[in-house]
């Protein structure tokens, strides 16, 4: 389970959205959220759907990898369903158990919340950390957040941590599971007994896995350090980010899909 959480990893390419400006992705992911959540009906939940499929196509990506990531969160898809189906009333009664009651709109509704995590899932990752390198993604978010320098908020530290965050997740997933593997070596047993159980046998994880992300923070503080890292104020770039032709196209076409999801709502 854990080899399948793909969050926060990178996959380099050369497909159109690798090649987009950093900055642009973050107000396509913006769009492209407020679109999901402004479906409301079968026909814009299958254009969101439709979408994500596009995205994880346009990106070439294998799509082995970008669906291995959905196993992750299948308790959470599968929990969002059965709360759905149990506690939305209806008009429409399909099945009464006294006490317990199932509505055909609390089946619809659980199939859209599906949809609606999947898409989610799906098109933000791939149109932000699968397409972005940690470099790219941080410039791109302190430039967007810039702004708020007026209010004296150290948005390049900002930045700084949120990607710095992304980027070890896959490192702590790969280090969590060389830990299980040598407890299970070991004789630990992770898989029997009761819940409480099963929480106590993570705890010889967990301790070995903080000291481990303690010590990588520390080693990465001292190669900052010895880097002569300042920050952000008067910090050059290697790179300049610069809008293309590309990013406005995609910025167009994000837009009009928001528009067809948001007519579809007043047409049906």
């Amino acid at each position: 389970m854990l080899k399948d959480i793909t969050l926060g990893q990178y996959f380099p390419g050369n497909s159109v959205l690798h090649k987009l400006d950093p900055r642009m992705k973050i107000f396509l992911i913006i769009i492209y959220i407020v679109t999901i959540f402004a479906a409301n009906n079968p026909l814009s939940f299958v254009l969101v759907l439709a979408s994500a499929f596009v995205l994880m196509l346009i990106s070439k990506i294998p799509a082995k990898l970008i669906l291995r990531g959905l196993k992750a969160v299948f308790f959470i898809m599968a929990f969002t369903a059965v709360i759905n189906i149990f506690w939305t009333s209806g008009e429409h009664l399909l099945l009464d158990l006294g006490i317990v009651k199932i509505y055909m709109e609390g089946i619809t509704y659980a199939v859209f919340m599906i949809v609606r995590v999947i898409s989610l899932i799906i098109g933000t990752s791939v149109l932000l950390t699968y397409t972005t390198s940690p470099i790219a993604l941080t410039d791109g978010l302190e430039r967007v957040l810039a702004p708020l320098k007026v209010l004296h908020i150290p948005v390049h530290e900002f930045s700084m941590m949120m990607t710095i965050a992304l980027r070890f997740i896959p490192t702590l997933i790969e280090e969590t599971d060389k830990i299980i593997s040598a407890q299970k070596a070991r004789g630990a047993d992770f898989n029997s007994g009761n819940l409480m159980q099963r929480a106590k046998a993570l705890i010889p994880v967990m301790v070995p896995l903080f000291v481990s992300a303690f010590h990588r923070a520390d080693e990465l503080a001292i190669a900052m350090e010895c880097r002569c890292y300042r920050g952000g104020e008067g910090r050059t770039r290697m790179t300049q980010l610069h809008y293309q032709s590309q990013d406005i196209v995609m910025l167009i076409v994000m837009l009009s899909f928001m528009a067809v999801v948001i007519a579809l709502n007043f047409i049906f």
